[in-house]
């Protein structure tokens, strides 16, 4: 039994060295760009998305309220900024929110 199941590994290991020669001249030419881009694996943190979650469950019983006016939320996209948010005040990853550009 030992012996078949070496035999089938040899093989596969055969199939994949031949990938693993092509596949590596692919990721040599492309591999400048994503290696200065990226940092870590996740862009938000587990504890961001719980925020946010948290914020939509609030949003669609009807008591999650905007800020200083005390009106009801009701556009998801400002539920998930309001839980975004709250998420940077905890300190959690989250990413920057985007400059509005002015126009002169």
């Amino acid at each position: 039994m030992p012996s078949k199941k070496t035999s089938s590994k040899k093989s596969s290991s055969k199939k994949s060295s031949g990938k693993k020669t092509s596949s590596s001249a692919k990721k040599s030419s492309g591999s400048k760009k994503s290696s200065a881009k990226k940092s870590s694996g996740r862009k938000y943190s587990p504890k961001a998305s719980k925020s946010v979650e948290r914020e939509m469950r609030a949003m669609k019983e009807g008591k999650l309220k905007s800020g200083r006016s005390g009106k009801k939320v009701t556009n998801p996209k400002q539920a998930i900024a309001i839980g975004l948010s709250e998420a940077r005040r905890e300190g959690a990853k989250v990413p920057s929110p985007k400059k509005k550009s002015s126009r002169s």
